[in-house]
């Protein structure tokens, strides 16, 4: 222990008290801030070790990480200090322990696990949104505050979107080994890949039942931003994206499973999801054929369809975005929304025009049951 945590202050504003964990690299102390009375979580890390083992980069990849991530279900880093052998992240004092420690004690009820799960993804899904990837998810880095909430902790092996290769996979350090997930689809066939798709989305339509996306302030210009990446993908011809498990996690809705649960009434929506084993093209070219018989203009690329209306509609002209999505080489999922103008008018090209052309090239189960949303 260093001279300033024996003396119980660090840098003259933070006040180290017990020791609440420690790991091979680090460990976290419960400490009070001397200006606010507040408690803290002070995680240090000795950088003689650190640099020893070539683990640096991955110490500076973690406070970037957490400096990124401002969300209700992921713990907060209030700041970042050092000495000449610690590091010392100031972080969040989650009182409630660790998820692992819950689950320990037995089987959490069916209502606890989803809030949990819930929450989960929440956190997940907006650090996906801004390119970085957990990658060592587990009950031990899921710590629990005292009303319950969830928070996500440990972003040491996180990566971003930029070590993605050219084959689409990320080559950082990767997780823990009891907890890496199994590829999704194995040496089944696509009749064992349907069916497993299936199943899983049967329990992911359980365990998301009401859940809310979390939003904030910067929603829209992080949409605006998405927005102009889409026109410059078009025009660079991306290929088609790989779905992984929150991929399908989001696109769960669409494997319209509502039949299997309770009797809905169809609402105004303004996308639709559908499930195809043909071939990207022959999407795109029926997508195609549609739009110009209603004078839309078209923009593609392998992956994409955008259409554009000609005329203004009640709230202007129509916008349609197409996305493509390869479960399999040869299993797509397809996703349609309404990207600018009137949700009715969307509705009644859908089913008027689109859904009945798109008809011929739509996967149906072996029970009869097609997936559109």
């Amino acid at each position: 222990m260093g001279s300033e945590e024996k003396c119980g202050a660090l840098h003259g504003k933070y006040e180290l008290g017990r020791i609440l964990g420690h790991g091979t690299f680090a460990k976290v102390y419960h400490a009070r801030n001397l200006k606010s009375n507040k408690s803290v979580a002070m995680k240090v890390v000795g950088k003689e070790k650190v640099i020893r083992v070539g683990m640096m980069d991955q110490v500076k990849r973690e406070i970037s990480v957490m400096k990124m991530v401002h969300h209700p279900n992921i713990v907060e880093l209030h700041e970042v200090m050092a000495s000449k052998t610690k590091i010392y992240f100031a972080m969040e004092f989650v009182r409630g322990g660790e998820l692992f420690a819950k689950i320990a004690k037995g089987r959490l009820r069916e209502e606890v696990a989803r809030n949990y799960f819930q929450q989960l993804i929440s956190a997940i899904d907006f650090c996906h949104s801004r390119g970085v990837y957990h990658r060592d998810l587990k009950p031990e880095n899921l710590l629990l505050d005292d009303e319950g909430y969830l928070k996500v902790t440990d972003f040491g092996l996180s990566a971003f979107s930029d070590h993605l290769r050219q084959d689409g996979l990320l080559h950082t350090t990767c997780g823990t080994p009891a907890y890496v997930a199994p590829e999704i689809i194995g040496k089944k066939g696509y009749d064992g890949a349907k069916a497993d798709i299936w199943s899983c989305g049967v329990i992911l339509y359980v365990l998301l039942a009401g859940y809310l996306p979390f939003q904030d302030d910067n929603i829209m210009s992080i949409t605006a931003e998405f927005a102009v990446e889409d026109e410059a993908a078009i025009g660079k011809g991306k290929g088609i994206e790989s779905l992984n498990a929150f991929h399908i996690i989001s696109l769960s809705e669409g494997f319209d499973l509502s039949p299997l649960f309770e009797e809905k009434k169809r609402v105004e929506k303004d996308e639709l999801r559908f499930a195809t084993m043909r071939p990207a093209s022959s999407v795109i070219s029926k997508i195609e054929e549609v739009a110009k018989t209603k004078n839309f203009s078209v923009k593609k690329s392998d992956s994409c369809v955008r259409l554009q209306g000609q005329e203004s509609g009640r709230k202007g002209k129509l916008g349609i975005a197409a996305d493509i999505f390869a479960v399999t080489p040869s299993f797509l999922v397809v996703e349609v929304k309404k990207s600018s103008g009137d949700t009715l008018e969307y509705n009644q090209f859908c089913s008027k025009e689109l859904r009945p052309a798109l008809k011929d090239i739509e996967w149906t189960s072996t029970s009869g049951n097609s997936m559109p949303a």
